[in-house]
């Protein structure tokens, strides 16, 4: 990357060039990972779609080609509930490095029951949080033979009002899916935080950003055939939203510039500039139960012990 780049303002529809350089995203087959892979595909780096439907995966490697002619796109089976399947995952990537990975992927349930993957684990603790802690040990090898790779979780304001119970990780005792989740994107962020220290006591050059998209509604969405179709309805509907809100292109907004802005450092938290909810990318404080170094630690044990993996065992 040029230096004449890294002194232009931050334009979001101008992103700059990252020719050579290979990024993952989980769950980019849809949603704000949809718009995160397409934004990147437009820098001329290779953008891989983690995704555990392949049919979905296609559909959405056809959209981004469709508007950016030249991209270099391409998809992996990636299913973040099944934990034996993600070793295979990243060899399947096929590549000596990685420049990032953006922990996008993620699952939420509106309603009763609980549900539970074929480990054992409550399915959105599981895929949004454990899922990605065990996908970061296999990738740390990849993402350490890169110059200056990133890790970057995307979190989400649900989480911001929400606090672990970390005697109650898998929600077996108190399962209401709203806060389910919400605790399931705290922990997530809380992982990128503690992910970022660590790699500084071990002298990485691997970061670890943490960014959340807002308010990002499908009213506001733009349309993507086959990926997201949006009404004249839902668009006349959503309309007043738009002052305090934004769509999910706009919500991708903060994770492509944690991947590219030269400027971004570990252990940030990169969100909407209007109230947190809508508007380009800042860096904003790191919520204080976010940063808690001892909810952390115990958080990063526990997932070392129901993943039965360690990505602290390969910094570097």
């Amino acid at each position: 990357m040029s230096s004449n780049s890294t002194r232009r303002p931050w334009n979001v529809r101008r992103l700059p060039r990252a020719d050579g350089r290979v990024f993952l995203v989980t769950g980019g087959n849809a949603g704000i990972g949809y718009f995160v892979a397409e934004q990147l595909s437009t820098t001329g780096a290779t953008v891989v779609l983690g995704s555990r439907d392949t049919a979905k995966a296609e559909a959405a490697m056809a959209s981004i080609r469709a508007h950016v002619p030249d991209a270099r796109v391409r998809a992996v089976r990636l299913d973040l509930a099944d934990l034996s399947s993600l070793k295979a995952s990243v060899a399947a990537l096929g590549v000596r490095q990685l420049d990032a990975v953006v922990h996008n992927a993620g699952v939420a349930l509106d309603d009763p029951p609980r549900r539970e993957t074929a480990d054992g684990h409550e399915l959105m603790f599981a895929t949004n949080h454990l899922g990605h802690f065990a996908l970061t040990r296999w990738l740390m090898p990849l993402l350490s033979a890169a110059p200056a790779a990133r890790v970057v979780t995307t979190g989400s304001f649900a989480a911001k009002s929400e606090r672990l119970d970390l005697d109650d990780l898998q929600s077996r005792a108190d399962y209401r899916p709203k806060r389910t989740y919400g605790r399931s994107k705290l922990a997530q962020m809380s992982f990128g935080v503690e992910l970022d220290r660590r790699l500084r006591t071990a002298g990485s050059s691997v970061t670890s950003v943490v960014a959340h998209p807002g308010g990002a509604l499908d009213s506001l969405t733009p349309s993507r055939p086959a990926v997201h179709a949006r009404s004249v309805g839902a668009r006349l509907g959503g309309a007043p939203a738009a002052l305090l809100v934004q769509g999910k292109d706009a919500g991708a907004w903060p994770a492509v510039r944690a991947v590219l802005d030269p400027s971004v450092h570990g252990g940030l938290l990169w969100g909407p500039r209007v109230f947190g909810l809508r508007g380009e990318p800042r860096p904003e404080p790191v919520w204080s139960h976010v940063a808690d170094r001892s909810v952390a630690a115990r958080l990063w044990d526990a997932s070392r012990d129901l993943t039965g993996v360690d990505p602290g065992t390969v910094l570097g």
